[in-house]
Parts: structure tokens; sequence; C-alpha cells
């Protein structure tokens, strides 16, 4: 078999895009689109047939691969011209991209290709440099494109993305064969050239030639954001983290009302100077421009009118207002451009809340969406800093920001988004999460769509599951002993500053001593109850502040046993350890309830493959107890039930799966036993 081998000006195109999607300052994640045209050979005819390969819509220039895409015939695309409907039925050419395919296509492509099909240029780069964009938003950007670049780069007026801006850039090639590239007002920059490198060239050309310009203007004149507010300046760092924990699961839960978001805090030296100074309110009200940033960060963030030692309480009820008054200017900005094809108005919460002296939160529906949305809005504030140096910032008027923001194909590509997996938008804390129940809960969790905290007193543990689950912006690690109370309420206030808050807190960290009663000491008996009774008490209790915080209801799940349920010989200690935490559940789920927070545990038997626990020392004693060897200990258990299975770790997290799924929303209080049917044990 023939094996598929990258065509030359493919692996010069991602390699290239590589190199530009590296650098933030160049394009943001998922931002511009890179392409090449080429010669290649047809498969059906054997003749050449010449191609253009254009990343597709969603990906991401720093990892792009091959199969990213879209494949396209040039002949085709060409003709396209000929066939355009008019300027506004503009977006039915779309639908044409299709028709142009070659072979199977690869990747969707995306609104921008026409800008990169109909440029007479080989290679193409679109891209929305923090440098560029503050030319494109400045008030006369024209004149200040001209006096940076002379003739070698040309302003565009603003266009919004489509076949017509592939038309017009096109014509300023053909018109100015000298130029290099063009500044599209109020979006980017698009560059060309005959070669890849070539290509690149101009683009960094335009890139670090706006900043040397933006450099110069700075050097002459005083801060592009005003002077410092009093009482506005950064909270030292520790303070800082501290305040932003506090707020975060209020954030959270005002910015999830419509729909659950997920968190992320932003504290660059870049955000925190902004906020510090006199011009922020008036510059965050006029939005962001690019289209790549205000579909991330809408059309303008929340902005908290209070220093940062403003008692916490006071900062609280400030945010519920203006959380308030948010939704009523959102929702008011889409009755004064909705017409009736529009699609119906999607969430009124704000993706990006501002706090001087603290930092910026940014909200998405996952972790990594929270993320970029927060490093778009950074890229905005560099953009803003470069327009106010060199001029004014001027973005595009808020309909234009609507026809984008509600765009019909906008639309459409959110409409082919996956559906989102049972626990997506929700925050796990797993405690014991380095081994056996708790690394096979975490896994669990993550696997259907939870950020995951796992949290271990051995630090090499939890780092080692957390990175088996993925990256940061799906599991993080955290070292705790669950019977140190500052040491717990350091890991929720990790997990807060990681994700933005906790929906689902599994009781798991424990161990076990098997003893006779008369060998059974006062200090078996302590580091037993310490860690399972007393030390589930105290996460229940860290983590309820963060649930009521949040308003957004949860879960905390124990994993007991049936120990606390059945009277065993030798376990004084860890069967009454694990009823203690039994009763728990009850307890909990009577005063939780009021804030719509669900209690359960689940009763596992006796998990020996995998368990921390039975390599520990406790499946020697228990083998020994029964006069069994230690390797037939799991085989034992089995027999003794009525299913003759023996219970595993993902037994277990399957259990706490099918308790915080949600579709067991209206059960509370409850033990599900995982013991593969162990008569004695039932609940009765």
């Amino acid at each position: 078999m023939a094996t598929h081998e990258t065509h030359p000006q493919v692996a010069a195109l991602i390699e290239r895009s590589h190199r530009l999607g590296a650098d933030p300052r160049t394009t943001n994640y998922a931002g511009g689109n890179t392409s090449a045209k080429g010669a290649a050979t047809d498969p059906v005819t054997g003749g050449p047939v010449d191609l253009m390969w254009v990343k597709g819509s969603g990906g991401d220039l720093g990892t792009l691969t091959e199969d990213g895409l879209a494949v396209l015939r040039l002949d085709r695309l060409r003709a396209l011209p000929d066939a355009y409907p008019g300027d506004d039925r503009e977006d039915e050419m779309v639908a044409a991209f299709d028709y142009c395919a070659h072979g199977k296509g690869g990747a969707a492509p995306s609104i921008d290709t026409a800008m990169h099909a109909l440029v007479d240029a080989a290679h193409v780069d679109h891209l929305h440099p923090d440098s560029g964009i503050a030319l494109a938003c400045a008030a006369d950007g024209e004149r200040l494109t001209a006096e940076c670049f002379g003739a070698r780069v040309v302003w565009v007026p603003w266009r919004r993305p489509g076949f017509r801006l592939g038309l017009d850039i096109a014509a300023v090639k053909d018109a100015h064969p000298d130029a290099i590239g063009v500044i599209l007002g109020g979006h980017g920059i698009t560059a060309w050239g005959a070669t890849s490198q070539e290509c690149e060239a101009n683009a960094m050309e335009i890139i670090r030639g706006a900043e040397r310009f933006i450099e110069s203007a700075a050097a002459g004149g005083g801060h592009p954001f005003g002077p410092e507010v009093d009482g506005h300046a950064p909270l030292p760092e520790r303070q800082r983290h501290d305040r932003a924990a506090a707020l975060l699961p209020v954030l959270r839960g005002l910015a999830s009302t419509d729909t659950p978001m997920i968190g992320h805090y932003t504290d660059t030296a870049e955000v925190l100077d902004f906020l510090a100074r006199a011009e922020h309110p008036r510059l965050a009200a006029l939005g962001t421009s690019c289209p790549d940033h205000f579909l991330r960060t809408k059309v303008r963030p929340m902005v908290l009118d209070a220093g940062p030692h403003t008692p916490l309480a006071e900062a609280v009820a400030r945010l519920r207002e203006l959380h308030a008054a948010y939704r009523d200017d959102y929702r008011a900005y889409y009755e004064r451009h909705a017409g009736p094809g529009s699609p119906p108005m999607r969430g009124a919460d704000p993706a990006i809340v501002l706090v001087p002296g603290v930092g910026m939160f940014s909200f998405g529906r996952d972790a990594q969406t929270a993320r970029v949305a927060g490093e778009f809005y950074a890229n905005a504030v560099n953009v803003m800093r470069g327009a106010e140096t060199v001029s004014d910032y001027a973005p595009i008027e808020e309909a234009e920001k609507f026809r984008i923001e509600y765009w019909a194909l906008e639309e459409a590509k959110l409409a082919r988004m996956p559906a989102p997996k049972p626990l997506a938008a929700r925050v796990a804390f797993v405690t014991g999460g380095g081994s056996g129940i708790g690394r096979a809960t975490a896994r669990r969790l993550a696997a259907e769509g939870a950020c995951v905290v796992v949290a271990d007193r051995d630090a090499e543990s939890a780092a080692a599951v957390a990175a088996e689950i993925g990256t940061a912006d799906t599991a993080v690690p955290v070292t705790v002993d669950v019977t140190d109370e500052a040491q717990i309420a350091a890991a929720l206030r990790a997990a807060v500053l990681a994700f933005g808050g906790v929906d689902l807190v599994v009781n798991n960290a424990g161990l076990s001593l098997s003893r006779p009663l008369l060998e059974t000491s006062a200090a078996d008996w302590d580091v037993q109850h310490g860690v399972m009774a007393r030390g589930s008490f105290l996460v229940a209790r860290e983590a309820a502040r963060v649930l009521i915080d949040q308003g957004m209801g949860g879960d905390i799940v124990y994993i007991s046993s049936k120990n606390g349920v059945v009277a065993g010989p030798d376990n004084i200690a860890y069967g009454a350890a694990k009823a203690d935490q039994a009763h728990q559940v009850r307890l909990l789920a009577a005063e939780l309830g009021g804030h719509g927070v669900r209690v359960n545990g689940v009763n596992p038997d006796g998990v020996v493959r995998g368990s921390g626990i039975f390599a520990g020392g406790w499946g020697a004693r228990r083998a020994a107890v029964y006069g069994v060897a230690e390797a037939d200990l799991g085989a034992f258990y089995a027999q003794r039930t009525l299913l003759k299975r023996e219970v595993l770790p993902e037994h277990v997290a399957a259990a706490v799966f099918a308790l915080t799924s949600g579709n067991l929303g209206h059960t509370t209080g409850l033990h599900i036993p995982v013991d593969a049917g162990v008569p004695a044990a039932f609940l009765r």
C-alpha cells in the first residue's frame, strides 16, 4: 500500500503556521489563518491540478496539522467571483466552497477562505497581532498606516469578514503591486508572498514595524491609560490571590446564571496596570474590536467600580448590582440590533469581569474556553494601549459587532459543536486521588467532562494522576493532608483559583489498620478517625463555603464502606470511622439541601486491586483474618458475594458518576452499595 507523503507546500505551510502561532503577540489561540497554493497530481486523471491549502474553521495555527487544512481546487475558487450574487447575499458563498473541495476536502473552510483564494499570491497570512490591530482600531488608522509603512502596506476600511472582503483585498493587491500586505480596519492584517518564507517575512515586517512605530510614539508622551487612581494599585500577590479566591465563587455563580461556566483568573502586570489607571472604565466600555476578540469576550466586560480595599461584603453586593445591570444592558443591546431573522439571544452574562487591584476573571463552557477568553482580553488591553499611544482607541460600531456576534454563519458554527459531556462545566475535587478508588474516580469524572482537582498527601502521586488525565485545562494536582485544616483551606483555594470554584466533592481519602480490639491503641483509633471521620467533615465544611457562595447547587459524595454497616472481626477503628462517615452523609444532606447541594455515599466491599490501603498492609492483615493468601484476597471477597464478582476501583468510580451525572438529581442522603451483593450489608 502506498504511504501518504506530505506535499512540500503543505509542510512549509504547517511549519510557518507553527512559528506564527507560537507568539501570542502575533495571533491568538485559534485566531488567524494561513494558506499556500501549489500544483499536485490529480488522483483521477494523473495530471496536474492547482490546489490551495488553507487553515480550516476553528483550527489553531500553533498546533495545526495537515488534517486541519481545507484542500480546495483553485480553478473552481477563481470562478467564484463570476457567481457572486452580491453583497446582500454574500453568506451564500460559504456553501460554494464545498463545491471547490479536492477529494474529501479536509477541514471545513473558514469564512476567510475567499481572502486567501482571491489574492493573487502563492502564500497568504491573515493574522491578529496586537500591534496591527492597534493601528486598525486607531481613530486615524488610515493616516497612521501610511505614516508607518508608506506604500508597502495599504489601508482597507472595515468590512465584515466574507467574500466581499476577499474581493476588496484582491483588488488592493492588483492595484498596488509593490505592497506586501494590508491593515484591515478594525480587524487585523493580511500579508502575502511568492514563497512561504517571503510571506512570513512580510507578515513579520508589518507586525514588528507597527510595534516600533508604537514604541517610538510612547517614548514622547504620558501613560496611554492615564494617571494611577488612588486606592486602585494592585494588592500584594498573596492578598490579591486571597481576594480573588473569595470573589471567584460568587462571580462564577453570577456568570453561570444562564449556562454553567468554568472560571479562569489572570493577574498579569499588563492587566493590573490597566485596571489601576484612570482611563480603564472608558476604554472597557468601548469594548473590543477584532472579531476574534469580542466573539470570545462578549461585546464588553463587566467592571467593578471599587478598589481592592473595599470590604469584601460591599464588593460582593456591588458585583451583584453590576451583574443585574449588565444583563439588562446586554438584553437592550440585543433588542436594539436584532431583526426578524436573528438567532435567539444567547446568555446575557459577562464573559470577562475586571476587578481593580485584583485582576481579570474570564468564563467559558470549559477551562480552555475560559482561559482563551482571558488571553483574548489581555490582547485587547494591548491593542487599547497601542491605539491610545498613537491616537485614540476607536473600535468598530456596536451594530457591526452585533452583526458578527449573531451572524447566521457563527450560529451554524456553534450548532456544529459536539454536545457537551454529562459533567461539562463542573469542577470535581477528589481526595485520596493519587491512587486506587480516588485515581479511578478522578479519571472517570474527567472522561465525563469535569475539570478535576486531584488532592492527595503524596504530591508525586497527585501530579502523576493529573498528568495522566491531561493538561492543566482538565486536571491539576494539590497536596493536602485532610487532617490539617489549613492545608484543606489552601487546597480548596487552589481549586477555586484553577477553575473558578467547586461543584463535586469526593471524600475518598482513607486508610485502615486491621487489629483486634485489645490490640487497637488509642493512636490507631485517632489516626483512622482523624483521616476519615474528621477529615471528611473538614473537607465537606470547607467545600460547602464555596458551594454556598456559588449558589449553583452541587454534590458531595462520601466513599464509605460496607464495613460501616457490617460488623466484622478485628476492625473496630476502621468500621466505626466508616459508620461515622455514613451518618455524616445523612446529616449534611439534611443541612445542605436548602442550598441545592446533594450529599450521597458509596459503600464498596473490599477493593483489592489498585488499592493503596490494601497494598499498605491492610490486605495482608485481612487475608490472615480469613485464612487465605493475600494474592487470593480479591477472589475470596468475590466468592462471598451474590454476583461472585470482584469489586474494582472503576466500579466505585462508576457509582460516583451515576450519583453526580444528573440522572439522580432528586436523590440525596442515599448510600449505594458497590459490593457485588453482600446480604449482610443490605441497607434496611
